[in-house]
C-alpha cells in the first residue's frame, strides 16, 4: 500500500514540475515574442 501511494506522489510531483516547465517555455516564448527587433 506504501508502495501505491508513493507511486501516486510520484507521478503527481511529475506532473506539477511539467506544468511549470511548460509555463516557463511559454512565458519565455512571449517575452521573445515581445522583445525580438522588427525586422522591415
Amino acid at each position: 500500500m506504501k508502495k501505491i501511494l508513493l507511486v501516486l506522489l510520484v507521478a503527481a510531483a511529475a506532473v506539477v514540475v511539467k506544468k511549470k516547465l511548460d509555463e516557463g517555455k511559454h512565458e519565455q516564448a512571449i517575452w521573445a515574442e515581445a522583445t525580438d527587433s522588427v525586422r522591415s
